[in-house]
């Protein structure tokens, strides 16, 4: 398979990286800001977010997302940061979901604003919401996701699932010492409602606190599916629908939802990867554990329309890289992307 543009089975415009990979998903982060801090994730006091002019504008998100689908991208995730704490993100939906040929339009979110936002993001056009839970113990969420509550995030889940926003996906971060043995309970809730639960496995971004926690707190999937099996019987596995699925799905007995497995550290899944990112400053950030980026809002602001951000775009998948250390980085010092924290990229 060479580099740049094809077709599909189909006829459809397409792009290959050099690895043969059909890249045709696009994670579009709104914003750096966020009202959590989980341990693992944003330290307690950040030193600086980007500043409002730097962020992409409503109107330069839509021209990338044009640009995207002109080239073949069909599945979209807006992220973070918290994507609504941007104050135009149900204007950003609208102008998304009505772009002629974009497939998919989700969004990755705490919940902590859903109860006031749910209705209108799906009345724009969402589909679907990822929402982030470790826990269901009400003492211990603050622990790791630190300004949440149980109750704020539950609301959320509920407004979600009432709006339409579903199947609803409940993530959640396994971290030694903080909610290692609340798996169990979070799995359970697949037996009496239709959701999706997955597990993910700490990724060691960076060389300060948040990166050392997670080498020091690192869970591998195998010992979270074990506890689950333990307690709740055995996990039958679920057919792969789409190859590029992060997530490795099962079913408990006799339950209606889905148990999924994210496991990037003991079962890499880089050469099934088909993701590109949008960081919130307007950086195509080539593969979430490498630092490389290539500026697209550079290319917008210098005068550049659909073609140059078309050309950025298509330069930064044929960079994509594959391949990462990360089990490494778990067992020794260092970091594969050491310049952005996992907030600043979108997950």
């Amino acid at each position: 398979m060479t580099v740049g543009d094809s077709m599909t089975a189909d006829g459809a415009k397409a792009l290959y990286d050099g690895f043969g990979r059909h890249i045709n998903y696009l994670r579009l982060s709104l914003t750096d800001h966020c009202n959590l801090r989980c341990v693992y994730c944003m330290p307690l006091h950040v030193p600086a977010f980007v500043p409002q002019p730097d962020l992409l504008t409503e109107e330069e998100i839509e021209l990338v997302a044009q640009a995207a689908v002109g080239v073949g991208f069909t599945k979209f995730r807006l992220t973070g940061g918290e994507p609504t704490l941007r104050p135009e993100v149900v204007s950003i939906v609208r102008r998304l979901a009505h772009i002629p040929g974009l497939g998919d339009l989700a969004m990755t979110t705490n919940g902590l604003l859903l109860p006031q936002l749910a209705k209108d993001l799906a009345a724009a056009g969402l589909r679907r919401v990822n929402i982030h839970l470790d826990t269901l113990h009400p003492e211990r969420l603050p622990q790791i996701m630190r300004w949440g509550t149980l109750k704020r995030i539950w609301a959320g889940i509920e407004a979600a699932e009432a709006a339409g926003l579903v199947p609803i996906k409940l993530n959640a971060v396994v971290t030694r010492g903080f909610n290692d043995t609340d798996v169990v309970d979070l799995a359970r809730l697949t037996l009496e409602r239709d959701w999706h639960v997955r597990f993910i496995e700490l990724m060691p971004l960076g060389n300060d606190q948040c990166g050392q926690l997670s080498r020091e707190r690192f869970v591998s999937n195998v010992e979270t599916c074990r506890r689950i099996m333990k307690a709740l019987g055995p996990l039958t596995p679920l057919p792969n629908q789409n190859p590029s699925d992060e997530s490795k799905n099962y079913r408990l007995p006799r339950a209606r939802g889905v148990v999924g497995f994210i496991s990037p550290v003991s079962e890499p899944y880089c050469g099934s990867c088909n993701r590109m990112r949008l960081t919130a400053d307007g950086k195509f950030h080539l593969c979430l554990l490498n630092d490389d980026e290539l500026d697209v809002k550079a290319a917008i602001r210098s005068g550049g329309g659909m073609a140059a951000v078309q050309a950025v775009l298509s330069r930064a998948v044929a960079l994509k890289p594959t391949g990462h250390h990360l089990i490494q980085q778990v067992l020794v010092e260092g970091a594969s992307t050491e310049q952005r924290h996992m907030f600043q990229i979108g997950g």
